[in-house]
C-alpha cells in the first residue's frame, strides 16, 4: 500500500425518500485483498454495501483508482492511473486497463480484455482477449479504421459541399 491509500471507505449509496431527499445506504461488507496486491498511492477501495469488494491475487492497481463498492477484479489484472469502476462491475483476470477509463458499475468484462486508456466502457465485455478503445468503446481494429475517417471528415466535407456546387450549376 503507497501513501494515501483507503480501503474500507462507505461505497456512495444513497436511496431517494419520499421527499426526494437521499438516505444514506448502510455500507456493511467489508474489503478482501489477496497476496501480492499492489495498490498506488491515492487510490481508494469501498468496502462492499453487503458481502465483499475483492482484489484477487496479483492485481497492480495505480494511483488515483476509484475502485467502488462490490468490485472484483480477477487475478494478475493490472489498471492504470486514474481509472474509475463503478460498483458491482466484474473483471477477469490477466486484464489490462489503460489509465482514465471509466467503467460503469454492474456490468462483467471477460478475461484477458485490454482496455485502451481514456476509453468508458458502458457495457459488458464478454469476448475473451478482446481489445478495445473509445467512448463508448468498441473493438480497437474497426476504432482505429473509423478515427481516419475522422480525422478526414473537414476534407470529406469540403468536397462534398464542391461536388454538390456544381450538380446545382449543371442543373441550371
Amino acid at each position: 500500500m503507497h501513501s494515501g491509500v483507503i480501503i474500507g471507505g462507505d461505497g456512495f449509496g444513497f436511496a431517494p425518500n419520499s421527499e426526494n431527499n437521499y438516505n444514506k445506504v448502510p455500507q456493511i461488507g467489508n474489503v478482501i485483498l489477496e497476496d501480492h496486491v499492489e495498490v498506488g498511492s491515492g487510490t481508494t477501495i469501498d468496502r462492499a454495501t453487503l458481502g465483499s469488494t475483492i482484489i484477487r491475487k496479483g492485481v497492480k492497481l495505480d494511483n488515483l483508482i476509484q475502485v467502488a463498492h462490490n468490485v472484483e477484479i480477477g487475478e494478475n489484472t493490472v489498471i492504470a492511473a486514474q481509472t474509475g469502476i463503478a460498483g458491482s462491475a466484474k473483471i477477469g483476470k490477466n486484464c489490462m486497463i489503460g489509465g482514465q477509463v471509466g467503467i460503469v458499475g454492474h456490468i462483467t468484462i471477460a478475461e484477458g480484455v485490454k482496455i485502451a486508456a481514456q476509453s468508458g466502457i458502458g457495457a459488458s465485455i464478454t469476448t475473451p482477449n478482446e481489445i478495445v478503445q473509445g467512448s463508448p468503446a468498441f473493438n480497437i481494429s474497426d476504432y482505429k479504421r473509423t478515427y481516419v475517417l475522422f480525422r478526414k471528415l473537414p476534407l470529406l466535407e469540403k468536397r462534398i459541399i464542391e461536388l454538390e456546387e456544381k450538380l446545382a450549376e449543371k442543373k441550371m
